[in-house]
């Protein structure tokens, strides 16, 4: 792919009606994207069925959730949870009596990761084990499923399924060094991926971000085909990222921040969804905005992707609401901090020579450098330290709108897909978010 495919206008909702069947293929915890997306099917009067990743014994066994938990989550998601637990990832698992590939990583230390090796042939049984499991449970699961769902209505799956970090504090180190070291503390993401730890978080990243898509593209054909034979659609949604056109010198210009390392397995899910739109099944990954949540706050500098969409309310057409968003983001800013100098400064940086070479689509996902992180934590600090409270950012404020606006976007273009792959870009959420409150 050589450049993106953007989303460049606005469709409605045309087939999915009071009773039609949604399906969280994802656990719904706290701050991100799945919350708009799930607000637009329920305001569609569709039924919700959500899934669950189980949870951890004290041994470390996966269980499913207790009555309190299971109750507890099916309040939260405003519909049925079905309690089989669909943990991706192979991190944890190991044939019986081997060591798993978490343990593996424990052995490691920050001084010692980047020169360990692994051995490779237990990582591979370790994967296979993982997959067998995964895959077996969403057997079970898409059982349940199916027998929830009537003939004569459509469904609507959305994959949620993202991440794949190893639970090992050695990795956390490195992470902080990765993706936010800066001078003697900045260490290259090229090492990581690299070196067999790097190798190792990769694998784990398709299982989870990609192959889980898939997964349930296979497991769910049955289900499809019976509802399609009693005149009924599906649809399938994926959230990607892959950078996004923000608008810079009031231009639209794709850019991303660097560096993604999970930018090679949402790859992977764009072209899983390809494969899948090629044989007939309508399924769409929708690379979405840059916003801040649980996982993305291991990145340092997402506001710098996400403060321009101030600047395109504006241009799409501002109005009331977006005077409102204005003023409100101005009063998280300290005494004599101009809003427009914030913006100023986020139009400076994205401009800057030492971050232009970033913003090559062909070579995305690019590994960062000395410069670069110094130029992006640097910049991304100094905004933060310019409001009034740390805890109440405008990347806060405006993710909420985001989440909102690509919950909207995609509900309403799952309807006729333009195609497997799309981009929503700041122009369009824009003209989303002014449509939705004027």
């Amino acid at each position: 792919m050589k450049e993106s495919n953007p989303l460049t206008s606005i469709r409605e909702n045309s087939v999915f009606n009071e009773g039609d069947v949604f399906v969280l293929f994802g656990e719904l915890f706290g701050r991100g994207y799945a919350t708009g997306l799930i607000n637009a099917a329920k305001a569609a009067g569709m039924t919700i069925i959500g899934v669950t990743v189980g949870r951890r014994d004290e041994n470390n066994a996966l269980r499913p959730l207790t009555a309190e938990e299971h109750a507890e989550a099916e309040a939260g998601l405003g519909g049925t949870i079905i309690n089989v637990p669909l943990m991706a990832g192979f991190d944890m698992d190991a044939p019986e009596g081997e060591k798993n590939p978490t343990d593996l990583v424990n052995e490691m230390s920050i001084d010692t990761w980047q020169d360990h090796k692994l051995d490779w042939d237990l990582i591979d049984r370790c994967r296979t084990v993982g997959v067998a499991r995964f895959k077996s449970a969403v057997a079970e699961a898409m059982a349940q499923i199916d027998a929830l769902i009537p003939d004569g209505k459509n469904v609507f799956f959305a994959h949620t399924m993202a991440g794949g970090i190893p639970r090992a504090k050695v990795f956390m180190a490195i992470a902080n060094r990765v993706y936010k070291g800066r001078g003697k503390r900045y260490m290259p993401s090229q090492a990581l991926v690299d070196s067999d730890l790097g190798k190792l978080i990769l694998q784990n990243f398709d299982e989870v971000s990609a192959n889980t898509f898939g997964h349930l593209l296979e497991a769910s054909e049955g289900l499809r085909q019976r509802i399609e034979s009693h005149g009924g659609q599906v649809r399938y949604t994926a959230y990607g990222y892959h950078g996004t056109r923000v608008l810079i010198d009031d231009t639209y210009r794709w850019q991303t921040y660097t560096n993604y390392t999970q930018g090679y397995a949402k790859k992977r899910l764009e072209s899983i969804a390809t494969e899948a739109w090629e044989k007939g099944i309508k399924a769409t990954v929708f690379n979405c905005p840059e916003i801040r949540t649980n996982s993305s706050d291991v990145f340092a500098g997402i506001e710098l992707s996400l403060v321009p969409l101030l600047s395109a309310l504006q241009k799409e057409g501002g109005g009331a609401w977006v005077d409102a968003q204005w003023s409100a983001c101005q009063a998280l800013l300290k005494e004599g901090v101009s809003l427009a100098s914030v913006l100023q400064t986020v139009n400076d940086y994205q401009q800057d020579p030492v971050m232009t070479p970033f913003a090559n689509f062909e070579a995305w996902p690019m590994p960062n450098s000395a410069d670069q992180v110094e130029k992006t934590v640097g910049t991304s600090q100094d905004i933060v330290a310019l409001h009034e409270d740390r805890k109440a950012l405008i990347s806060d404020l405006l993710s909420t709108h985001v989440v909102n606006a690509t919950g909207q976007l995609m509900f309403g273009e799952a309807s006729a897909p333009a195609a497997p792959v799309l981009w929503l870009d700041h122009d369009i959420v824009a003209q989303q978010l002014i449509a939705a409150n004027s």
